[in-house]
């Protein structure tokens, strides 16, 4: 059970995908305009991680070291993720039109956002997960890609409800829009930071 709070406080506050380690942040801008739209892109990145981390674990582990083929984790990764985000599109587009065209262009932009990349690498880092949570396996990895989802979620959520509030604000011309986000997002930043803070 402590292994499991520290991979989640780890993942959702201390390592932040979007607001401490900067890797998401195109969808994190770009979707963020309405809580709906937000919520929708955040459980959607939330699936993929967990989908790529379930499927990349074992691929690496299993497959590429022991035929000595580590050098095309990269490329094997994206090939999952791209595969998972069109069955994710289509299931979306099916069930849920208007959350499809609230995501726009970020949906099909997850394959590349470097926030799920980023996730698989770090699980199959053996050494890595083993010295921050006593243990890599399948479990670690899938529980981590779940939460720094979860992270994703909260982090995309909370700036899409600070702009919401923000347009409405009376603030000077210049610092409407684009740069109240970026100002916004930095105040966010600053107080994931004080997570680190803690555990050091």
């Amino acid at each position: 059970m402590g292994t499991a709070m520290l991979i989640i406080i780890t993942a959702v506050f201390v390592n932040n995908f979007v607001i401490v380690q900067f890797l998401g942040i195109c969808p994190f801008l770009g979707v963020s305009k309405t809580s709906t739209g937000a919520l929708g892109m955040g459980v959607a990145v939330t699936v993929v991680m967990a989908l790529t981390c379930l499927i990349t674990y074992p691929i690496y582990t299993y497959i590429l070291i022991p035929l000595n083929l580590e050098f095309m984790e990269i490329i094997v990764f994206i090939f999952v993720i791209a595969s998972i985000v069109q069955m994710l599109e289509k299931i979306i587009k099916k069930f849920s039109r208007p959350l499809y065209n609230a995501m726009g262009i970020y949906l099909p932009l997850i394959t590349t956002n470097c926030a799920v990349l980023g996730v698989a690498e770090l699980v199959i880092d053996a050494e890595g997960m083993a010295t921050m949570f006593g243990a890599s396996n399948i479990g670690v990895a899938v529980l981590y890609g779940v939460f720094a989802g979860v992270g994703f979620t909260i982090a995309i959520v909370l700036l899409s409800g600070l702009r919401e509030k923000v347009d409405y604000l009376d603030m000077s011309k210049g610092l409407k829009g684009f740069p109240a986000t970026m100002l916004a997002a930095c105040f966010m930043a600053m107080a994931f930071y004080i997570f680190n803070l803690i555990t050091l």
